[in-house]
């Protein structure tokens, strides 16, 4: 029986001109896949282009995270956007990132949208309408990293490749998907307690949620997203990798993942 397999992945790339956010290059030793941001909600033209050489010098897959145009924001802020300017901007952002794998020598696989835009594009159809209308025009084979929701729907309306991403360091509610940022206790700090939990979602499709019960996600979990802005985004990231390996779960490009499920 083929092992379980999971890829791990880390928002990179968000640091912004003098202001550093993070320890990409720790946290590359241990992901297999990086959201690189793209300028609009963080980073900058010199920080994508350091994180792409990077990527490509420990084989990490590059992944497109566009957000809203909210650096002051971090693109955590709510943004009214129609469906058109949500697919330009998301395009936009596709573009700016690809002149970077393009002198790389290497591609963009997969797509990730960030903060806002990414939990409004799970509930709100404008906004996966936009995202995915992007991602369709400017290469159909990326991979959409989503929860359940509209953004997975339209994705497989559209016969595109689909992996479910469980937040690792992120509270869940009874409803199977993140609490609000805003709620206390919405960001998980305790690297064992993320481990553990990521170990039991990824084995048995549970996550314990905010109010104590076991909640079933009700789909496999393809790839496991860690915050690299979140202080102990290192040390679990490392109790991560040693709980997965321990328990015989096999870290891997999310490509092959989805290949094993096939």
């Amino acid at each position: 029986m083929s092992p379980l397999r999971v890829s791990l992945v880390a928002d990179l790339g968000e640091s912004f001109g003098n202001y550093t956010i993070g320890d990409d290059s720790a946290l590359l030793d241990r992901v297999t896949m990086a959201n690189v941001a793209c300028g609009f909600h963080a980073g900058d033209p010199r920080v994508m282009d350091e994180t792409v050489r990077q990527c490509v010098e420990r084989g990490v897959e590059i992944g497109a995270h566009p957000g809203y145009p909210d650096l002051v924001g971090f693109g955590r802020r709510a943004m009214e956007a129609s469906e058109d300017e949500i697919r330009t901007d998301v395009l936009y952002q596709l573009g700016a990132l690809s002149a970077f794998t393009r002198v790389h020598k290497t591609i963009i696989s997969h797509l990730a949208p960030h903060g806002r835009m990414g939990s409004m594009a799970t509930s709100d159809l404008t906004h996966a309408l936009g995202v995915i209308k992007a991602a369709e025009a400017f290469d159909p084979s990326l991979v959409i990293i989503c929860q359940k929701g509209h953004l997975e729907d339209q994705a497989r309306k559209r016969g595109m490749r689909v992996a479910m991403v469980f937040l690792g360091d992120r509270a869940y509610g009874d409803d199977g998907l993140p609490v609000p940022r805003t709620r206390p206790g919405a960001l998980l700090h305790d690297s064992r307690e993320i481990a553990a939990r990521c170990v039991q979602v990824v084995t048995e499709g549970l996550v314990r949620s905010v109010s104590g019960a076991l909640v079933p996600l009700g789909h496999d979990v393809d790839t496991i997203l860690l915050h690299g802005d979140n202080a102990t985004a290192q040390t679990s990231s490392e109790a991560l990798c040693q709980a997965l390996d321990q328990n015989g779960i096999l870290r891997t490009g999310v490509r092959d993942v989805l290949a094993h499920k096939a």
